[in-house]
């Protein structure tokens, strides 16, 4: 791809850094963003740079937050005895585009893969089990992927809650291997819905 200004091959580059977008896409946006307005594109940059900065992670699930307690978890109406717990952000907004979930949710930041170098310790479990101790949870539900990094997660984990919690799975509507964030919203809410036991999940296995 040949361009006659430097200016526009360096910002067709940094668009196709984005994930999904190449060359092509790219080069239709950067185009776009010439057409537009100068205000509007610097108000698109503003948002872009505020959104880096000033963005958080809640201290407590470790979701995006604008402030150091995410909306969820500060949300009086949430049933916040129960933690679901997913293994990014992209899952929290998947789960509650469903509009069936009132609890709280716990952000793991991946799963365990030993051939990708993850291990627990790089993984948000420890913040888990002490909201598990220190908190009055009476569930814990494993929304995670069902791949063999999520199933041992869960297995990992299950055998650091405290046993008087009630863990479940939800149910296994999407297909092995497959990703929970591209599951549909009536597939994901009868997911919650039927969730099962995880022992007895675990057992099956």
């Amino acid at each position: 791809m040949q361009f006659s200004s430097a200016l526009l091959e360096t910002a067709v580059n940094e668009f196709a850094k984005l994930p999904g977008i190449g060359k092509k896409t790219a080069l239709r946006m950067v185009l776009h963003l010439l057409k537009q307005e100068a205000s509007d594109v610097q108000h698109f940059s503003d948002v872009v740079a505020k959104m880096r900065t000033e963005i958080r992670f809640c201290h407590r699930c470790h979701n995006v937050a604008d402030a150091d307690i995410c909306s969820i978890c500060a949300n009086s109406m949430r049933k916040q005895e129960i933690i679901c717990v997913v293994e990014n952000i992209r899952d929290v907004i998947a789960l509650e585009s469903t509009q069936q979930y009132s609890g709280t949710y716990h952000v793991l930041g991946g799963v365990i893969s030993p051939l990708d170098g993850i291990g627990p310790s790089q993984l948000n479990i420890d913040t888990l089990i002490h909201r598990t101790q220190k908190e009055e949870t009476c569930e814990v539900i494993f929304a995670l992927s069902p791949t063999i990094q999520g199933d041992t997660t869960i297995y990992y984990i299950q055998k650091k809650l405290p046993a008087n919690i009630k863990v479940t799975t939800i149910a296994r509507g999407i297909a092995f291997g497959g990703e929970l964030e591209y599951a549909d919203e009536m597939t994901l809410a009868r997911s919650l819905q039927n969730r099962l036991p995880v022992d007895s999940y675990v057992s099956s296995k």
